[in-house]
């Protein structure tokens, strides 16, 4: 009998490759070497992702980065060939920080930012990002800023980490941004579809669990109105894709499914997808085959 384990991980008990063991240890105790078992850990984009890519034969790779509140953190990142995954969760992650110290104001995603940078300085032209698990609800505003961008409040001062400074910033300097992320695929990896804002939005559902009082939401809810794309200001937020060409020569916006291009974000479709095997995979239609990215 041939038997496939994919399992993510236990969150709070077991990484998805322990979760493998366990279950291939158990079907061998039972069914002795009748059967064959096929080991593939997948991940959602949040702790594990990973180590899903190293199991499917990524090449592992470290580096010291900025934490969610500033302290250095050793945070794993995968390559292969030109293409590496990060992890969101491993140098901006809410498990970096104990409970008792969240804080949702102040947390940052530039440790992620300097990830990215590694991967950049590896050659990687290809960048899976899970954006799962994270401390911080600063709307990507640190993970910019360790890519080059430059943040201004008033008076041209520089604006603090964090969410709770998103309202802060007048001026957005983006001479300084690296020009290799104009190379660049990246392919976001999530298992949720939350708007940026609303009842619905970041602050609102995951504000709470990084440490945001009913007071905060809407802090990093207004600061993150101000600084959203104009085609996000009314309505349900549309997702971000390139336009092209109409048939009058007019640019017009595609919604829906995008296909890789290059220095933007690859639209993905609700719902999110995972890493297995070392493809990232779309939920299955209904009544049809996991699609491959």
């Amino acid at each position: 009998m041939l038997v496939v384990i994919a399992p993510d991980k236990f969150k709070g008990s077991l990484a998805a490759n322990e979760v493998v063991e366990a279950i291939a240890s158990g079907m061998h105790d039972v069914m002795g070497e009748s059967v064959e078992i096929v080991s593939l850990p997948v991940a959602d984009g949040g702790e594990g992702t990973v180590e899903a890519a190293v199991s499917a034969g990524y090449e592992r790779r470290t580096a010291t980065v900025r934490g969610p509140l500033g302290q250095p953190v050793e945070a794993h990142w995968a390559l292969r060939g030109t293409e590496a995954v990060i992890e969101m969760a491993a140098a901006s992650g809410l498990e970096l920080i104990p409970a008792a110290e969240r804080d949702g104001l102040r947390a940052s995603s530039y440790g992620t930012g300097e990830l990215v940078r590694a991967a950049l300085d590896a050659g990687a032209t290809t960048i899976v990002l899970g954006v799962g698990g994270s401390a911080s609800t600063d709307g990507g505003a640190g993970m910019l800023e360790a890519l080059g961008l430059r943040l201004h409040g008033a008076g041209d001062a520089a604006v603090g980490p964090g969410g709770g400074a998103l309202a802060d910033i007048v001026r957005v300097d983006a001479s300084g941004l690296d020009a290799r992320l104009a190379g660049t695929s990246f392919v976001l990896a999530n298992d949720v579809d939350n708007p940026l804002c609303g009842p619905r939005g970041a602050a609102a559902v995951f504000g709470p669990q990084k440490g945001l009082t009913a007071a905060d939401v809407p802090v990093i809810a207004g600061g993150a109105a101000r600084r959203r794309p104009r085609h996000h200001r009314r309505g349900q937020p549309r997702r971000a894709v390139p336009r092209r060409q109409g048939p009058h020569g007019r640019a017009r916006r595609r919604e829906g499914r995008g296909r890789a291009h290059r220095g933007r974000v690859r639209p993905q479709p609700a719902g999110g997808g995972t890493m297995a095997g070392g493809r990232f995979h779309r939920p299955p239609r209904a009544g049809g085959p996991c699609v491959q990215r």
